[in-house]
Formats: C-alpha cells, sequence, structure tokens
C-alpha cells in the first residue's frame, strides 16, 4: 500500500509498505476522510517525539472497516467508524486506575504516528476495534466525522481539565481548531465570560459563533493586561491553553485568580522547561492549580460526541476551511498546516 510518511525528522514523503496485519481484537480501515494536524507538524518539522524513519503520518480519520479480528464482536466489514486520535488498550493497568491515555506508558494511547503508522495510508489498523471504534451516525459526513478524531475531543478535554462550570468566566488560548472547540466546550458547560486569544481574522469569527464574548490579540499587548482590562481587574476562574509556547502558562498564571484551574492541552513542541511566575502563582501558594492532559479516546466518548453533532448542539463544518478530494492532496493540505495562511482554521481530504 501507498502512505504518506515522515521519512526522517524535516523529510517528508510518500512511501510503498505492506498492508498492515490485523490481530484478533483489532481492524483494519480504509480512510474516507483525513486531515492534518498541527501535532504532525511538530512531530516531522520540529522533532518533537524524536527521530521517525518511514513512519506514515496522521492521526485524524474516519473510515471504512474493510477486517475484523476473530474476537471482535460489534464491528463488520463496511461499517463506516469514527476513529478516536487516541486508542488505547482498554485492559491496560493504566486504564483500570482512570487514565487511558497514558496505557502503556506515557502518552503510549497515542499510538498513530507516535508508535505505530498513522492514518494517511491506504489501509491503517486500529487495536481494540470494539473499545476504539464508534459508528457515524447517518447524518454526519465524512468531513464532519473527521473532525471528531483529535479537535472536537482535545478541546473540550481542555474545559473537562479546567472544570469549567455555569457561571465562570473562562480564558481560552489559542483559538485554531482545538481552541475553538474548548470556546463551544465551554459555552456547553454554561460558561458566562468567554475571552478567546487568537489574532486571525477567520478564527475570531469563528470563535465568536461557538460562544466568545471577548476576543484578545496577543499582537495588541500582554495578554493578562488585556484579560484584568475585561474583567475589571478581577482576572477569570478557568482557562483552557490551546497554543502558545511554553511562557503561555505565565499569561495564564497572571490571568487567573486565587483559586483558579489552568487546563493545558497544548503540544509543547520544543524547549525544556515551562516558565511559572513565582509572585503571581501566590509564591507556590496561591491554590492556582495547572493541570495538563491528553484527550482520553474510546469508543463512549466517540458515541457522545458523535450525537451532539447529529442532534444539532455542536456544529463542527464551521472548522474546515479548505476541502481537498483525493488522496493525492494531503501532502498540500499538511503544508497548509504549517505554513497557516490567514484564511486557514483546518484543512480536510476526502477519499
Amino acid at each position: 500500500m501507498k502512505g504518506f510518511a515522515m521519512r526522517s525528522i524535516g523529510r517528508i514523503g510518500w512511501v510503498e509498505k505492506e498492508r498492515p496485519v490485523c490481530g484478533p481484537l483489532d481492524a483494519i480501515v480504509r480512510p474516507l476522510a483525513v486531515a492534518p494536524c498541527t501535532s504532525d507538524v511538530h512531530t516531522c518539522w520540529e522533532g518533537a517525539i524524536g527521530e521517525r524513519t518511514d513512519m506514515i503520518l496522521g492521526h485524524e480519520a474516519c473510515g471504512e472497516v474493510v477486517e475484523v479480528g476473530a474476537l471482535v464482536k460489534d464491528f463488520k466489514p463496511g461499517d463506516h467508524v469514527l476513529i478516536p486520535a487516541i486508542t488505547p488498550d482498554w485492559s491496560s493497568t493504566e486504564t483500570q486506575s482512570g487514565y487511558p491515555m497514558h496505557s502503556g506508558g506515557m502518552l503510549s494511547g497515542w499510538k498513530f504516528s507516535n508508535f505505530k503508522d498513522g492514518v494517511f495510508g491506504e489501509y491503517f489498523h486500529v487495536n481494540d476495534a470494539d473499545g476504539n471504534l464508534a459508528l457515524i451516525p447517518e447524518n454526519v459526513s465524512p468531513a464532519e466525522a473527521c473532525m471528531l478524531s483529535d479537535m472536537v475531543p482535545t478541546g473540550l478535554h481542555g474545559v473537562e481539565l479546567a472544570q469549567v462550570t455555569f457561571g465562570d468566566d473562562v480564558l481560552v488560548v489559542g483559538i485554531g481548531p482545538v481552541g475553538l472547540m474548548a470556546v463551544a466546550g465551554a459555552n456547553l458547560h454554561g460558561a458566562a465570560h468567554i475571552i478567546g486569544v487568537g489574532s486571525r481574522p477567520v478564527c475570531q469569527e469563528a470563535a465568536r459563533s461557538y460562544g466568545a464574548t471577548d476576543l484578545v490579540n496577543y499582537r495588541d499587548g500582554a495578554i493578562e493586561d488585556q484579560v484584568m482590562s475585561l474583567t475589571d481587574g478581577r482576572g477569570v476562574d478557568k482557562v483552557v491553553i490551546a497554543g502558545g509556547d511554553n511562557d503561555t502558562f505565565a499569561s495564564a498564571v497572571k490571568s487567573v485568580r486565587p483559586g483558579g484551574i489552568i487546563g493545558n492541552v497544548n503540544y509543547l513542541g520544543d524547549g525544556e522547561y515551562v516558565r511559572i511566575p513565582r509572585v503571581e502563582w501566590g509564591v507556590g501558594m496561591g491554590h492556582i492549580t495547572i493541570t495538563g492532559g491528553l484527550m482520553p479516546g474510546g469508543r463512549l466518548r466517540m458515541e457522545k460526541l458523535a450525537r451532539l453533532v447529529s442532534l444539532g448542539k455542536l456544529n463542527v463544518s464551521r472548522l474546515i476551511t479548505h476541502r481537498f478530494q483525493g488522496f493525492e492532496h494531503v501532502e498540500e493540505a499538511l503544508w497548509l498546516m504549517k505554513d497557516k495562511p490567514a484564511d486557514l482554521i483546518k484543512p480536510v481530504v476526502v477519499l
């Protein structure tokens, strides 16, 4: 089969590989739609997870089942399925302790284009099919289903990490596709004042449509100064970090009230340390919680998120600004995510 791969750090290209082998609990899937992610950019061009040789890229897809293992009970060839970017091993001890995304070790629930070939191939392998696949509702398109693999669950997980609840003042740093879903998630959780941070007009417009009440452009000055101005000096209750860099945590700590919570779902692609301002953190005693997490993945979450889209509670089509038809456009879509032109939120390739 053919796949689009990371040849080495800084090098990408098409490769030929053997079709993956299906284990007894697993499935082989043919993609119906795929989407590149900024994580692919970090992996390829920044070497964020180290060297990888001829590893097929991609962790965002929906697809058609072409083969299932002998022990798979709930799926069959021909089923159109959602596939989460994170596919845990559901019998692991880490999963049993409540952290399926780390099944097998730190971040090991993230398998596609990390420990094994990803979804930018003519076929790809899904472990633990009954635990990780979910059927696509009939009224959800392949392009929309693709958004459910990573953008939606990651953004909403940021809201969960920050423990957003009704009436909260919430800051969402970064309003790319993940941050936009954090804005939408904060709105679904009943947040009152939702402040989005971003500079591109296309993202600002989308953020307002998802429930942002105010927008901050980091190019206009320090984020924390603008947040304090918008909140009459009080700061916000919760922060979701969905973009930025290692220094973004400093702005988050300076923007949140004592007792506030900061939830990070941003992939930190380089650097050695995250810097936390000592005084604003209450010299270590400000009851400001900082937590970061990889979204859990799995079938149940996919089914719940699919219901939000299917029943009209969440419109993910607003995320998709660039649509391609045909597998040969995967490379073009990936370069868009790297270059991030002004009119981009998310590209999708429908096969």
